[in-house]
């Protein structure tokens, strides 16, 4: 399984496979829709929507790019064919029109996405495979990242690149990011740097932002684009001026391992890092100072860091099995770790309200949480024949997708009214009148949804009546 990814309005899933078949699923039914999407020759590494959600690409080892009618689930076309190589990406312009290929030839191909013909000549300038590209906000740059070490800027419109390539050192370029405003573009070196560049001048800003004495693992704009953070193998993160390219202060150190990972608060004033030491670590990112101790708890690395949607919680997973909720104002653990899988947790992550949250783990399940109560709802999902990898909410949360390296994808549904009418089979009982206030309407009065079982804790005969009349 290399990709899955939801349709713009959640409605309808895409997965990719090494099968070479790509197939559609209908989210709501949790069915699939048709047979398998087949024409490719090779395994499908990559699939996108266009933005109206109308049309899917396909980007295979065979060299061609597939565009799909998602409605008819029929091929628009012959394939796309051009590159000399592996397509490894595939992307949609912002406003649909324009399709980018990256191939390991080193080279971008845009295509006309209504007419289905290649906008002009392969858009060469690499050496070496093209690992990542990013539309700009408005959809008139294209960014192209490659093992040459390099990095191109690409016009749309006119089909040409924007200057030389810009190269910043002699080690590969992992992935280029735009910031939110689309006026800097970022790119992630091996050689221990970060490089802004002014994407409307395609300028390299001033030096590369030097500092870590180890590998970069990750890099993140605050929401606001004014601050990039970098988190490297040296144990530190540190914070930069992404206007005026200068670090800010001191690199920020405190933890004891390599930091795998750094993640920005919704509202930009909280970092949070994720260590090889089993710690979490909060910044105040305008003084640039730890707030409290670590957050320690975990007996293993730490995986993975996610806030919730309202920055008020955090959750951390680790490779000790466990996952931890913390009150991000407090830096305190809110009850006791999360336990219920029996392998390291690869991932975590919070449906949209915030009030749920999913984990996946090696141990081939995937759990769902009630971020408020800290418990688990119902059994683990099982289903896969191995490790999860990837967890994706639909925009709307009522349905996860868990894409396994059995190759499956599943659908889960996470309805509330469905997982309510399954709560008592679930639980083995019915559900206790503090539970039924917690999970239903003020209005909606007690009633058993497991008639097997007697009434849960604290429910009185009037209770109960009261239930019978309506």
């Amino acid at each position: 399984m290399y990709g899955v990814t939801f349709s713009p309005d959640g409605t309808t899933l895409a997965s990719a496979s090494d099968d070479k078949t790509v197939i559609l699923w209908d989210v709501k039914k949790r069915t699939r829709l048709g047979e398998p999407l087949g024409g490719h020759k090779g395994p499908v590494y990559d699939v996108a929507f266009s933005p109206d959600g109308n049309t899917l690409a396909s980007a295979s080892q065979d060299r061609t790019v597939i565009l799909w009618d998602v409605k008819n689930r029929t091929r628009l076309g012959e394939p796309l064919a051009g590159h000399k190589d592996s397509v490894f990406g595939v992307a949609f312009s912002p406003d649909g029109s324009t399709i980018a290929t990256a191939c390991g030839d080193g080279t971008v191909i845009l295509w006309d996405a209504k007419k289905r013909e290649r906008l002009g000549e392969p858009l060469a300038g690499h050496t070496g495979m093209v690992w990542g590209m990013a539309f700009s906000p408005d959809g008139t740059t294209l960014a192209s990242a490659s093992s040459d070490g390099t990095v191109i800027f690409w016009d749309t419109k006119k089909r040409a690149r924007l200057g030389e390539p810009l190269a910043g050192r002699k080690y590969p370029f992992r992935g280029v990011a735009f910031s939110p405003d689309g006026a800097t573009l970022a790119s992630a070196s091996q050689d221990r740097t970060v490089i802004l560049w002014d994407a409307k001048t395609h300028q390299q800003l001033g030096e590369p932002l030097a500092g870590h004495e180890s590998t970069i693992n990750d890099v993140a704009f605050s929401p606001d684009g004014t601050t990039l953070a970098s988190a490297s193998g040296d144990k530190t993160v540190i914070l930069w001026d992404a206007k005026k390219r200068t670090r800010l202060g001191e690199p920020l150190a405190g933890h004891k391992g390599s930091v795998w990972r750094v993640a920005f608060s919704p509202d930009g004033n909280t970092l949070a890092s994720a260590s090889d030491d089993k710690t979490v670590i909060l910044w105040d990112v305008k003084n640039r100072t730890r707030l409290g101790e670590p957050l320690a708890g975990h007996k293993g690395s730490v995986w993975g860091v996610a806030f919730s949607p309202d920055g008020n919680t955090l959750a951390s997973a680790s490779e000790d099995t466990s996952v931890i909720l913390w009150d991000v104002k407090t830096r305190k653990r809110l009850g006791e770790p999360l336990i219920g899988h029996t392998n390291p947790v690869r991932s975590v992550a919070f449906s949209p309200d915030g009030a749920m949250l999913a984990s996946a783990s090696t141990d081939k399940t995937v759990i769902l949480w009630d971020a408020k109560t800290r418990l688990r709802l119902g059994e683990p999902l099982s289903g896969h024949d191995d490790s999860v990898r990837g967890l994706a909410f639909s925009p709307d949360g009522a349905t996860l997708a868990s894409a396994g390296d059995d190759g499956n994808v599943i659908l889960w549904d996470l309805n509330p009214q469905s997982w309510k009418a399954r709560a008592g089979h679930l639980a083995g009982r019915n559900l206790s009148l503090s539970e039924w206030k917690q999970y239903f309407d003020p209005d909606i009065s007690y009633r058993l949804t497991c008639p097997e079982f007697p009434p849960g804790e604290g429910v009185t005969e009037a209770e109960m009546a009261k239930g019978r009349s309506k």
